[in-house]
């Protein structure tokens, strides 16, 4: 096509169409433009969309306002979209924006070379529905959306049976104009807001999650039984007087792994069994569908989602003691100095000898082994140790993440929050999770077996750039951060720090998301070449594909992956994997905000607010951003709560200075706070300042409870 934008009669003209192909035509270039194939333009013209400076693709809104449109072509780079630019465009829908080659900032070029534009039209509504509270107005009614990323009030014609300050799930019907509000109507109401599990219905409807399994599919799991038929353990290696072991968290109810570790005049024999989920989840079956459609479980503070009924994710599937349960089976011999000797993977039945939470198994390592139990557990943690240091010295990079318990009464209220330790009992788990995750890999890459891959692609210099630029206003000089050393001194450095949870976020935001791709393109985070999941098939599907693809490697009998339909389905499970985290994530913020806001209102029920030690993260010219290390809450100082002096802010030195006595707030100091006001809306969380002077954190004071790495089974 030309360069100049034609009308349809002209491009039939050029193309030299017949009749019928010219009845056609019309339906063509729409199919085109939705396809971002072409862009129309001055109404009834057509234009290939680089020509003209127009960028197809699904756009992103973040928390603040802003967008980028998400690039479609592979390696292509995303478009930034300031918020005033965004038109009638929504989160999630595909649009078509023009690159402004000239971007300013209140009439002033902008100094970043950061690629900006501005929506032009919406190709598709993503549909997604809206949560939000009904309000009324003196003529009309409207819900306020819980997402921050809806940014209109939606108009409804009437509430149905909704009332003023119920939680309801609406749907938009039109948005033409950014100078109206949208408008739509009614399509659920869930219940009064704070009522009982309201919010997390709330959340689930947000998030567009399941909330039951279609009788088929129920059905299709109850003909399985509840125990492991004879039928079932042909041609499989039986293990079950094998000296198995599980370790999981507290509430754990499905088991996908179990280990047995046995030392060797050269090293280990490490056996990691996993659920055979594959055994009883065929391809094309209804159970098949309904999994690969969630793509994965849902964590949610107050209940589990799963990718499959329950008498087979926590019954039959789940590898618990004292029952004979099918599994899929990893056999390495480890070296003393970590390096693979031999592997070899085979189908197997085996008996868990024993369950053992986190806590337990942190207790066996603390002191001598006492039985087979505690000596199994302590020969799995020397290998796995020296798996963790062999991956650290490949180029691993630990980024740490924080997590927080919240502990829930039977109606769903908090009770208590805990932060979970990342101690040696999680990191041995870990470990040998990554072993077989990679062995898996390696096998079937070398096999050109078509296969998931898990992938972390290298970051974009100039993120990085952007990245020592927010360290350094933390006062951290970086080097070279695509120099992998560097940045692991980096993280080394950040240890203990009270900055050290907002370079670790902003470090993450600065690496590309890890997503599921056919290629094996490496690690970058783990430092590996070959990575897959393998080890989670009960709660992720894409486990459950590297199991069928193993199966089909060993015997070819069975039915692998196509490698047609890879493509297509690693974006899938990556937009569900997503989904899944922002969900969680949201679900525990709400769990904790209600606990903190209980915490707020002691006074009014004659009890007494308590106070809390708080690490200052920032300090700006509105106030503290301050995060509580027991709970890893994070909420604001405001400046006008400082009553003992006028504080200004030094911008050089990102500090607050008292006017008359000279008292300095600024990162790194420890004050003691309350909580002041809870904005259960917006899911943010003002402090007062409670302690008279700050004290400064002890370069040899540790952080209590430590950071936690995310489980690689999650």
């Amino acid at each position: 096509m030309e360069r100049d934008p034609l009308p349809a009669p002209a491009i039939a003209d050029a193309l030299r169409l017949s009749r019928d192909d010219v009845a056609e035509l019309p339906r063509t270039l729409s199919g085109l433009e939705r396809n971002g194939k072409l862009a129309r333009v001055r109404g009834d013209h057509y234009i290939v969309p680089q020509a003209a400076d127009l960028f197809t693709g699904k756009l992103q809104i973040h928390a603040g306002g802003s967008g980028h449109v998400l690039a479609e072509e592979e390696g292509g780079k995303d478009l930034f979209i300031p918020a005033d630019h965004l038109g009638t465009a929504l989160h999630g829908d595909r649009v078509v924006a023009r690159l402004i080659r000239d971007p300013r900032v209140h009439g002033r070029p902008r100094r970043d070379r950061r690629p900006e534009g501005k929506i032009l039209r919406v190709l598709e509504r993503a549909g997604t529905p809206i949560v939000g509270t009904l309000q009324k107005t003196k003529n009309f009614f409207h819900v306020v959306a819980d997402d921050p990323r809806f940014p209109r009030n939606l108009y409804v014609p009437s509430a149905e049976k909704a009332r003023p300050g119920d939680k309801v799930v609406a749907q938009l019907d039109r948005w033409e104009n950014s100078h109206v509000n949208p408008e739509g109507r009614i399509v659920e109401v869930l219940g009064a807001s704070g009522a009982p599990g309201v919010d997390m219905l709330s959340v689930i409807h947000k998030h567009g999650l399941p909330r039951n399994f279609p009788e088929a599919v129920s059905a299709e799991a109850k003909q399985f039984g509840s125990i492991v038929s004879d039928e079932d353990l042909e041609g499989r290696e039986d293990l079950r007087s094998h000296p198995v072991i599980t370790i999981d968290p507290d509430d754990a109810k499905d088991f996908d792994d179990a280990i047995e570790v046995q030392p060797t005049d050269f090293g280990w024999d490490v056996s990691v069994h996993i659920a055979d989920v594959s055994h009883y989840v065929k391809p094309g079956s209804a159970l098949d569908k309904e999994a690969r459609k969630r793509g994965n479980s849902v964590y949610l503070a107050d209940r589990v989602i799963p990718m499959l009924p329950e008498n087979l994710s926590n019954g039959l599937c789940s590898l618990r003691p004292h029952e004979d349960r099918l599994a899929f089976s990893v056999f390495a011999a480890i070296n003393r100095d970590g390096s693979i000797r031999h592997v070899r993977f085979g189908r197997s039945v085996i008996r868990s000898a024993a369950r053992l939470t986190y806590r337990q198994a942190l207790s066996l390592l603390q002191s001598p082994p006492k039985d087979e139990v505690g000596e199994r557990v302590h020969a799995a943690w020397a290998c796995s140790s020296t798996l963790r240091k062999r991956r650290f010295a490949a180029g691993a990079l630990d980024l740490e993440m924080p997590e927080v318990k919240v502990w829930l009464d039977a109606e769903g209220r908090p009770l208590r929050l805990e932060l979970v330790e990342n101690d040696i009992s999680h990191q041995l788990i870990e470990e040998l999770m990554l072993l077989a995750n990679e062995l898996v890999a390696r096998h079937l890459k070398r096999r050109n077996q078509p296969n998931i891959y898990r992938i972390h692609e290298k970051p974009e210099p100039e993120k990085l750039d952007e990245y020592r630029e927010l360290a350094a206003t933390y006062g951290v000089k970086t080097g070279d951060l695509g120099h992998r050393p560097e940045l692991q001194r980096l993280l080394d450095s950040l240890k203990d720090k009270p900055y050290a949870g907002a370079l670790r976020i902003g470090l993450l935001k600065s690496l590309k998301r890890a997503r599921y791709s056919p290629d094996a393109l490496g690690h970058y985070g783990l430092s590996k070449n070959d990575y897959s999941h393998f080890t989670s098939p009960i709660r992720r599907y894409a486990d459950l594909v590297t199991h069928r693809a193993l199966a089909r490697e060993l015997d070819a009998r069975q039915k692998g992956p196509s490698s047609g339909d890879l493509a297509t389905l690693c974006e899938h499970l990556s937009t569900t994997e997503r989904t899944a985290a922002d969900a969680e994530k949201e679900s525990v913020r709400i769990k904790k905000l209600e606990y903190f806001a209980a915490l707020a209102a002691a006074p009014e029920r004659g009890g007494t607010a308590p106070s809390f030690e708080a690490r200052v993260i920032e300090a700006r010219n509105y106030g503290l951003l301050v995060e509580l290390p027991e709970s890893l809450m994070t909420g604001l100082v405001p400046v006008s709560t400082l009553k003992d002096d006028f504080y200004h802010f030094d911008a050089t030195r990102s500090r607050l200075i008292g006017k008359h006595s000279g008292r300095i707030l600024r990162a790194g100091d420890l004050i003691r706070v309350q909580v002041s006001r809870v904005d259960a809306f917006k899911q943010q969380i003002d402090f007062c300042l409670v302690e008279e002077h700050p004290r400064k954190e002890s370069k040899a004071r540790k952080n209590p409870k430590g950071w936690i790495k995310m489980d690689p089974r999650i």
